[in-house]
């Protein structure tokens, strides 16, 4: 079977993502979670259970910046590009294109002709559509669409057990399986976890086949050197077809920025791949304002603003059209110690800004997730991730990682916090909907039933609607205090930990054509065998 082959249905992409495209059959599987499972994550937004379609907003988004600011910023940035410039450092290639395009290069320092980076992302995508090997989980990216992603990178998990250790290719498949539950979890993500048991030079490998095996999401691809990048593709083509990865959106990739003002070779080469193949790259500037950009909110938007310009615009010199998002990872340090903080005020601000940017300048965007700095998932864990999601949500957010699992500044991917969050990325899925006006939301006639001084129990509205009527959190305890010291004075993370093992124990993967399967694990071993095993 050729690989454009068996093309045999017509699957609309989501809304706002264009014409209508052919999914290859053999890329396809098997929906999750159908019956009672299904009504039950429907009701609570909790799973395990059928996933929901992508956040399609029906709120408007909040905006910090007036008119004169943003023009000023932007003013600002414009002038970093043309008098201090941009280094992209480690790559020839890249400095000859800027070269080509109009630029100054001098050494690894480019500086950019007022409008050039603009102008070329004219060619950029408002909104594209990032495919799922299973059509109904292919997702819009921007707009008014949101995509929930789960955690990225961390080298520790904090284990069921309540073990801080170094994350295992076990543990990494965990979190796949998790997400791929989680009904409010749009995405496979990425490094949900870095697997230091494989070694670096062949963990990717191990790590995008977890997510084609035992996920049918939309997953992210590895950056980490430009070679794991062509791996990522090939094996995208494995699943899809070459033909169907050439026109369409298949991965997405972090593209970090070594803020301040830099890109290294690394990223550039990732860069390079990802946007030639026609695949999304989501250009983040990495910043701990006071230490990676200036403590003010305005400095730090005018700075990210450049650093996304000149990096977003290099994807369009690789191949005019290609996808490519705005973004911005945004923390703040402690002035004593030195330490990220996470869920303050400043972060926030720097998120809303970037958002009217983002959509000013026409880009899809990428902020926010559920960070915290804390240790555990306790209280400190808690609102610290309640203040960043939230605004995640408020600001417009389009892609959001980190969406679940993080601890500890990123450091750890946590089983407990994973299970909380997506309990509150479900809540967010519900706000999203904003307030119904239909006729039932009106509930006149509950209101004409009941009357002065009687209540809603019994009526037939309340009888109608109080299944759905009110998100139900698979991991808070309601019940009375006595019930709660009967059933053991059980924590949110011990509520938590036990949900996790049902999940796990439920898990059934999704079906996978195995002659994909096959061409999948033969691709690997031969890339294994290429090369011998390298822990650097």
């Amino acid at each position: 079977m050729s690989d454009s082959e068996n093309f045999d249905d017509i699957i609309p992409t989501p809304e706002g993502g264009g014409e209508e495209v052919h999914v290859p059959a053999r890329a396809r599987s098997r929906k999750a979670g159908r019956g009672a499972a299904g009504r039950r994550a429907a009701r609570t937004g909790g799973g395990p259970g059928e996933s929901h379609t992508y956040i399609k907003r029906k709120i408007p988004v909040y905006e910090v910046l007036n008119e004169e600011a943003l023009a000023l910023i932007e003013a600002n940035a414009d002038k970093i590009l043309e008098e201090i410039g941009i280094e992209f450092r480690e790559d020839e290639e890249a400095l000859r294109m800027w070269r080509e395009a109009g630029a100054m290069v001098e050494g690894e320092r480019v500086r950019f002709p007022k409008g050039l980076c603009r102008e070329l992302l004219k060619t950029a995508p408002s909104i594209f559509t990032q495919h799922a090997r299973n059509p109904e989980r292919s997702v819009q990216i921007g707009g008014d669409a949101t995509v929930f992603a789960p955690v990225y990178g961390p080298p520790f998990v904090r284990d069921l057990e309540g073990e801080r250790r170094y994350a295992t290719i076990e543990d990494f498949r965990n979190f796949v399986k998790l997400a791929y539950m989680a009904p409010a979890m749009h995405h496979s993500g990425g490094t949900v976890c870095e697997p230091v048991d494989v070694p670096v030079n062949k963990r990717h490998l191990d790590m995008v086949y977890s997510h084609i095996k035992y996920s049918d999401k939309p997953f992210m691809g590895s950056v980490t050197a430009p070679e794991r990048a062509e791996d990522t593709i090939s094996m995208a083509k494995i699943v899809f077809g070459e033909e169907f990865v050439d026109n369409n959106c298949v991965v997405i990739n972090l593209i970090n920025a070594n803020s301040p003002m830099t890109f290294d070779g690394t990223m550039l080469g990732a860069a390079k791949v990802y946007a030639r193949a026609g695949q999304g790259c989501i250009i983040s500037p990495f910043i701990l304002a006071g230490a990676m950009s200036p403590v003010t909110v305005a400095g730090t938007l005018t700075q990210v603003l450049a650093e996304v310009l000149a990096g977003a615009a290099f994807t369009q010199l690789c191949r005019p059209g290609a996808p490519v998002l705005f973004g911005t990872f945004a923390a703040s340090i402690s002035m004593q110690s030195g330490a990220p903080t996470f869920g303050t005020p400043e972060p926030s601000l720097v998120s809303y800004g970037a958002a009217q940017l983002a959509r000013r300048l026409g880009l899809p965007f990428r902020t926010g997730g559920s960070l915290c700095g804390s240790k555990v998932p306790d209280a400190q864990a808690a609102h610290e991730s309640a203040n960043t999601i939230n605004m995640t949500l408020l600001a417009g957010t389009n892609f959001a990682l980190h969406s679940a699992g993080w601890l500890e500044g990123g450091l750890v991917s946590s089983y407990e916090k994973f299970m909380i969050d997506v309990d509150q990325l479900g809540m967010m899925q519900a706000m999203s909907q904003g307030v119904d006006i239909s006729e039932n939301g009106q509930a006149l006639d509950a209101i004409a039933e009941v009357g002065p001084g009687s209540h809603y129990l019994g009526c037939a509205h309340t009888q109608a609607n109080f299944q759905t009527a009110f998100y139900r959190s698979t991991v808070a305890d309601n019940n009375s205090y006595e019930q709660w010291l009967a059933e053991g004075e059980s924590r949110v993370e011990s509520r938590a930990n036990k949900l996790c093992r049902q999940w796990l124990d439920q898990y059934e993967a999704p079906a996978l054509d195995e002659e994909i399967d096959t061409k999948l694990l033969a691709f690997i071993e031969d890339k294994k065998n290429s090369m011998p095993d390298a822990f650097t």
